[in-house]
């Protein structure tokens, strides 16, 4: 599956699953199609690998020929593929990114820091506005949300910068939360990168902080360059 090099001898086939067998993979077979010939046999089909080291799962075209040697049965022939489709990006549109930020704001809403947790993905890092602490696990992300939905928090996007990838997409720009415990409002900058996990959008990559100046000051604004404007022609004035 994952060599460019056909493996047509023993050593050539130890070598490839001396490097497969580190990632401890266990298979199974979703679906197969069997023929039976004369001292040979096939079956074809989807099988899907648990790999031990990490829990991914990975599915992938088989195809296995057997013949019968040396009085048991042995793989002739033995071809593993991805699956093809899977290569092509999950459709998003830019409308569709930017409403992602509402299946987390819904999350806030009920005051549930699992639900919260359960938004981001697997290897997610989450930057938050009040802890110097990088949350990279679930337990320490939901640990984070423990303490700010007990401000009853509601977010709303005033400025969004959004780009679409493959498998990935962007939002990133300002937001306001008002807190209901006390209706105070907070102004942040945010940025949210999101992968397609387990057949969702998940938060992979979520950082979030102050508005600086009201704590630096004002910052120069950026220049915006105007394009200069055409030419006039001379007009011809007629007495």
């Amino acid at each position: 599956t994952v060599s460019d090099v056909p493996r047509t001898d023993y050593p050539g086939i130890v070598d490839y699953f001396t490097n497969f067998l580190k990632l401890e993979p266990q298979g199974k077979i979703e679906s197969g199609n069997v023929i039976v010939g004369t001292n040979w046999a096939q079956d074809a089909g989807i099988y899907e690998f648990t790999m031990g080291v990490n829990g991914a799962k990975v599915k992938g075209r088989y195809t296995f020929v057997y013949v019968f040697e040396d009085g048991e049965w042995k793989i002739s022939q033995h071809h593993s593929s991805v699956m093809p489709e899977g290569t092509k990006p999950q459709a998003i549109t830019e409308s569709e990114v930017k409403d992602l930020f509402q299946l987390w704001n819904k999350a806030l809403a009920t005051e549930d820091p699992d639900a919260v947790a359960k938004r981001y993905a697997s290897k997610a890092v989450l930057l938050p506005t009040v802890s110097d602490v990088p949350r990279t696990d679930y337990d320490l992300i939901k640990d984070y949300f423990v303490g700010f939905l007990q401000k009853k928090p509601q977010g709303e996007i005033l400025e969004s910068n959004l780009t679409v990838g493959h498998n990935w997409c962007q939002d990133a720009g300002i937001y306001e939360f008002t807190m209901g415990a006390t209706g105070d409002k907070v102004k942040g900058r945010y940025s949210f990168v999101y992968v397609w996990e387990d057949d969702e959008w998940k938060i992979s990559h979520h950082h979030s902080s102050v508005m600086p100046e009201a704590f630096l000051g004002p910052a120069p604004k950026p220049v915006v360059k105007k394009e200069a404007e055409p030419a006039k022609e001379d007009e011809t004035v007629l007495a």
